[in-house]
């Protein structure tokens, strides 16, 4: 492209909407971690889709199309969503697209925006054609995948070993309470490492891209889900780790959870798609699919919206109930599984973009962060009503959060964020500390944003969070530990990915999701590498905070989400009482 066409379209853009020159000079490089989080490898890019065409969109032959579409899902979908209606990005239907024209579209492709629209052509991620063909392709008629029916799901559940037949006691020596379900994501894998030994137990082939491990109440097995749709039953009483059922319950997916309520133990499992946007109620020890509920509907805003997608869901102790978060609509659905043929849903309106969370101190009280709407919602389980929707700094994202009690503000729970350099403390005590409860009361300064996990357990005075999103190298590599006894003190910035001691690439090496062991003396930290190169996952002596042991395999690949088998069990994430306060920490004092 000359330098004279750039500076015609560039002019062409800043007559619209933005400046492009804007875009060029605030645009950052695409980061490989960010892509991957928002859709990177979506299963949908290579499922057939009808082509409508649009007379008044620009030709496309059927490859062109084909291969636009592809990109589409692997690039854009998780922002902009499966029918480009909008999610966490803007909508992107021909109604929007067509009036823009091809020229500035591919302006605002190549260039990017401040608002976070990545520059994919001044990054190198997208040569001149592909820009011009993306350009296009968003002018078509959205292509919509094929549903997924309860008579689909029927069609793809298998029962390796029937309950009867599976062991009746457990077969092997490990200490399961210490055994870390781990994922490794690029080689759609889930390996189980012995806490105690720091080795390799086994390592089961799942689905695509392991999104989250969740265990039984009784602690046997492991249910996991793919981005794929694919769930997996891992039962660990086998002297192996063994696969005895798998069920697909959508083409993208990413949450499932196990019933929990007394008499219902184990009883049933739930998972929730992305696309179709839907969540499937299965039998807990079998994954039979029983019931599938659509989640399409109407936004808290009062708009009909055809693809919102299931987030995080969790199970109450208390009730027969799940919690299932409901991210473009905002709507927070609470479904009770004691009679699954009269099924009820108790529907709670909160923020839109509703993703992850996690339980505060007592476990009635549900937060969840509606990150692109900058709120964590506040659910009372026992209730069943809103608590409190809480605005925050933009994009929280807590995983499950940590509780501790802060000794000015009593009980809070913390949250990172992905769009400021913060972790939020909101106060969750609303009968001894009214004033503070479902209020922030407190930020402590990060070494920078683009955090997506926050940990501590109740045998720390920790509390560590990573960074693995921020676009600069030393940030991304290391995390921030704050020491709960005294959250005056400067906290310390530790580079965990020079810890691992791995040879030098090109891919920025991520030290993400902080997971403490079954004891609450280790915090494991996996290094998020390039899928080619060497991955790690560095265990901390949480005392000390000093490096006790590097587990180093070549079967270890791309290493992300690990889940300590008690921990997840009990849904442990509660730290010790603090010590002195301290709202805004001195800079941090950087080692590694």
């Amino acid at each position: 492209m000359t330098a004279k066409r750039i500076a015609r379209l560039v002019a062409l853009a800043a007559a619209t909407l933005v400046s492009a020159t804007a875009m060029a000079q605030d645009a950052k490089p695409v980061s490989e971690a960010e892509k991957n989080y928002q859709a990177g490898g979506s299963p949908l890019a290579e499922v057939p889709m009808y082509q409508s065409t649009n007379p008044k969109a620009p030709k496309m032959t059927q490859a062109e199309f084909d291969r636009a579409r592809q990109i589409y899902f692997e690039r854009c979908a998780g922002c902009h969503g499966v029918l480009r209606k909008g999610a966490t990005g803007k909508p992107l239907t021909p109604d929007v697209t067509l009036p823009k024209g091809t020229d500035y579209l591919k302006v605002f492709i190549a260039y990017g925006s401040p608002a976070g629209m990545p520059n994919w052509q001044t990054s190198g991620e997208f040569d001149e054609a592909t820009v011009d063909l993306m350009a296009r392709y968003i002018q078509q008629d959205p292509p919509t995948p094929p549903e997924w029916s309860l008579a689909d799901a029927k069609n793809t559940w298998k029962v390796i070993v029937p309950p009867d037949q599976r062991p009746k006691k457990k077969m092997n020596k490990y200490n399961l309470d210490n055994i870390f379900s781990t994922t490794l994501r690029d080689t759609g894998e889930v390996a189980l490492i012995d806490g105690d030994t720091k080795q390799i137990w086994g390592i089961v082939k799942t689905g695509y891209a392991v999104h989250i491990s969740r265990v039984s109440k009784s602690g046997r097995y492991v249910y996991v889900i793919g981005r794929d749709g694919k769930v997996d039953l891992i039962d660990m009483w086998y002297e192996k780790p063994t696969i005895v059922a798998t069920l697909k319950v959508g083409i993208e997916a990413r949450s499932v959870e196990v019933s929990k309520a007394k008499g219902y133990e184990d009883k049933y499992a739930i998972a929730g798609s992305y696309w179709p946007p839907q969540y499937v109620i299965t039998e807990g020890d079998t994954l039979k699919p029983l019931k599938l509920m659509s989640t399409r509907g109407v936004t808290v805003d009062g708009e009909y919206h055809p693809e919102p997608r299931v987030a995080s869901i969790v199970a109450t102790e208390g009730k027969p109930e799940f919690v299932v978060n409901v991210k473009e609509t905002g709507m927070i659905k609470l479904v009770d599984y004691s009679d699954i043929k009269n099924l009820k849903e108790t529907t709670i309106e909160s923020a839109k973009f509703l993703h992850d969370g996690g339980w505060d101190s007592t476990k009635r009280y549900f937060l969840v962060a509606a990150n692109a709407s900058d709120k964590v919602a506040v659910v009372d389980t026992k209730t069943g009503k809103l608590a409190a929707l809480v605005s925050t700094k933009p994009k929280p994202h807590p995983g499950r959060g940590a509780n501790f009690k802060h000794p000015t503000f009593g009980p809070v729970w913390a949250t990172s964020h992905l769009g400021s350099d913060v972790i939020t403390l909101i106060g969750t005590d609303p009968v001894k500390h009214p004033k503070n409860a479902w209020k922030v009361v407190a930020e402590l300064k990060n070494h920078g944003s683009g955090s997506l996990f926050v940990k501590t357990h109740p045998k720390s005075s920790n509390l560590w969070a990573d960074a693995p999103l921020n676009p600069e190298p030393e940030v991304a590599e290391s995390v921030t530990v704050y020491d709960l006894k005294n959250l005056s003190r400067t906290p310390e910035v530790i580079n965990i990915a020079k810890l691992a001691g791995l040879p030098e690439t090109k891919a920025v090496k991520r030290a993400v999701h902080a997971e403490y062991n079954a004891a609450g003396d280790e915090v494991w930290f996996s290094i998020w590498a390039g899928k080619t190169d060497p991955s790690a996952i560095v265990v901390m002596d949480d005392k000390t905070r000093k490096l006790k042991h590097v587990i180093k395999d070549p079967k270890l690949i791309t290493p992300t989400g690990k889940f300590n088998i008690l921990n997840t069990q009990h849904d442990i994430y509660e730290g010790r009482r603090a010590g002195r306060a301290g709202v805004t920490p001195p800079a941090c004092r950087l080692r590694g």
